[in-house]
């Protein structure tokens, strides 16, 4: 992923069934379980922010 600026340390308890699934998907995506979480939470970040723009579009052009 490459390094970024102003990089900050986020620490999570989670129970080790989720873990192991996590580490099971990435594994599977050939990653390291950081790098699938912060990807996978890049990812729901980008959906969230399109989603907004999508309805902010629509209300703007007043579409039912």
């Amino acid at each position: 992923m490459g390094t970024s600026k102003g990089t900050s340390v986020l620490s999570l308890r989670i129970d080790r069934e989720l873990l192991e699934r996590i580490r099971q998907h990435a594994a599977r995506r050939g990653m390291s379980v950081q790098d699938y979480v912060v990807r996978t939470l890049m990812r729901d970040d980008f959906d969230e922010r399109f989603l907004t723009a999508v309805e902010e579009t629509e209300r703007f052009y007043g579409v039912p």
